[in-house]
């Protein structure tokens, strides 16, 4: 994996609009850019996978892009935010990285 594939940053935990079951993070702009300029191989509806950090929790998911926001999201799962005390609102501390 090469350095420009690894992120590190802080952003906003957000309700998703259509069901305010599902939280996500939105990446900064730069990051999102950055992605989205790389040859990351893309799944369905345009995801890409990452391996993803934030406290002493670690999995995989993909990010999904957002038109809205012109940027992609990172879905947060319950168990990460209970297991982290993360709640609406919250900016966690975010290690991303692509997975090729």
């Amino acid at each position: 994996m090469n350095a420009n594939s690894d992120f590190t940053f802080t952003a906003e935990i957000f309700l998703w609009e259509a069901n305010s079951a599902w939280h996500f993070i939105a990446l900064p702009h730069d990051i999102a850019d950055e992605i989205e300029d790389s040859p990351t191989l893309r799944g369905g509806f345009g995801s890409v996978k990452v391996n993803v950090a934030i406290g002493s929790s670690k999995w995989s998911t993909s990010i999904f892009p957002d038109t809205k926001r012109k940027t992609f999201v990172l879905p947060l799962k319950k168990s990460i935010r209970e297991k982290e005390a993360l709640t609406v609102g919250d900016r966690p501390l975010v290690q991303l990285a692509l997975v090729n």
